[in-house]
This record gives C-alpha cells, structure tokens and sequence, in this order.
C-alpha cells in the first residue's frame, strides 16, 4: 500500500494548518498522490492474464502431452515478463489447469471475448501468444491447428486472418533465429504479411496498420495487463526491425 503521499501531505498541512491542515494534507496525499502510484487492476486485465496463461496449457497439452520445449516456452515467457512471488504462481497455476483435459475452453473464451467487447487488437495479441506457443517445436500438429481455430473463431477472426497470423508469426520464429547474421529479406516480408511484389506503399502501410494494431500504449488502454507489456513491446521492435531491413534494400523514403 502506498502510504508515502499521506506521510508527506500531512507534515506539510500540519506546518501551514497544524491538526486541521494536517488532515486535510493526509487526505489530499492519498488522493493526488498514493492512489496515482498505486495500479488499478481491472477484471478485464485478471481474466486476460489468466485465461492466457491457461489457454497455453491447453494448447500445449493439444499434441499429447506438455514437452520440455512447451514447459521451456512457458517459462522464458514468464522470465520475459519478469514474473515472480504470487504473479508467477498464478501463472502456473493457470497454465496447470489448462492442461486438464476437461477444460471449458469454449466457455472461457466466451468470458473473455464478452469483458474485451471490440477491443480486437487485445484479443489480435491473445492469439498471437497462443500461435507462438503452438510454434514452440517449431510445428503446428491438426489438433494445436483445430484449438487455434476454436480460439481464432471464437474472438471474431476467421480462417484466412489465422492462416495469415500463422505465416506472420513463422516469419518471425525465423527472425529471431537468425542470430549475429541478421534476419533475411525473406522473414521481413513474412513478418509483415507482405512479398516482394508489392509496391512499397503497400508495404508502408502494412507496416503502419501493425504497428498501430501492437502499440504498447494502445494495447494498454484495452486491458493489456501491465506484467505482459513487454510482449507488446517485443513484438513492435520486430515489426520496426523488419520495416528497416526492407526500407534500407528498397530505399524507401
């Protein structure tokens, strides 16, 4: 609990006011001050955080059972999004129950769908972090494919936006693993849900539309909970890295 503004905001009514603008101070501390610094949680950023979490599981456990790639994935996301003490165990926790083979997941993602309402670039990001699970073996199998398509249904998208999102985010497994060497023109074009063919306005605006649909700042507004920012942030790094790299080949101004 933040107390620092309340402390501050009656010593200093208390010197101008004694007893009375003391209370006036503490309470004008704990309103300007104390309740600012403190985060609101709103229900939409709880049921995002752990209706992610156990998707994950589920999607995981889709192939037969968890691998070591899958628990791998789950916690370098965890470490990514620095998560420890009671925010890490309910991540677990979530990712846990998603694996039971009775998991509602029609259910759940009818609640989530409800409490996003149309905030379609937070549930855009809820898929995408369910395809990176998919891809975590480097393959998608028919049943991780048929739960994307329950998930993809289910928050509005339809079969062509998924298959599209799948080649974007395949484009981007290979960016990251192109190491010291640079991703290729190739991923960057992937990345970007364009192809060489196109003219580079097209180009332009398709970068423009991905940055805009990922802005960590916009997804934030929407109910993004603040411990998954960094995944919005290293997904708008990627779309600018892969922009610069086709920007700089085909010196567009």
């Amino acid at each position: 609990m933040q107390i620092w503004g309340k402390v501050f905001g009656g010593l200093l009514g208390f010197f101008f006011g004694r007893f009375a603008g003391m209370i006036l101070g503490v309470w004008l501390g704990h309103v300007l001050v104390d309740k600012r610094r403190t985060p609101q949680v709103t229900p939409r950023q709880n049921l995002f955080f752990h209706t992610t979490f156990a998707v994950m599981g589920h999607v995981a456990k889709a192939s037969g059972q968890v691998t070591q790639a899958d628990i791998a994935l789950a916690n370098a996301v965890m470490d990514q999004l620095r998560l420890s003490g009671e925010a890490r165990r309910q991540a677990q926790e979530a990712f846990r129950e998603g694996k039971a083979s009775d998991y509602p997941l029609e259910e759940r993602l009818k609640q989530l769908k409800l409490v996003m309402a149309f905030r379609r670039d937070l549930a855009r990001m809820f898929l995408e972090i369910q395809i990176q699970v998919a891809l975590s073996d480097g393959d998608i199998d028919a049943n991780e494919r048929r739960i994307l398509s329950q998930v993809a249904k289910q928050l509005g998208f339809t079969a062509q936006e998924l298959e599209q999102m799948l080649s974007m985010r395949q484009g981007e497994h290979s960016f990251h693993r192109s190491g010291h060497q640079g991703p290729s023109l190739a991923d960057a074009y992937q990345l970007l849900g364009v192809s060489e063919g196109d003219d580079d306005r097209a180009i332009k605006r398709a970068y423009r539309k991905l940055m805009a649909q990922h802005h960590p700042d916009k997804l934030a507004s929407q109910g993004l909970p603040e411990e998954m920012m960094s995944l919005a942030q290293q997904k708008s790094q990627d779309i600018q890295a892969a922009w610069e790299a086709i920007r700089r080949e085909r010196n567009i101004r």
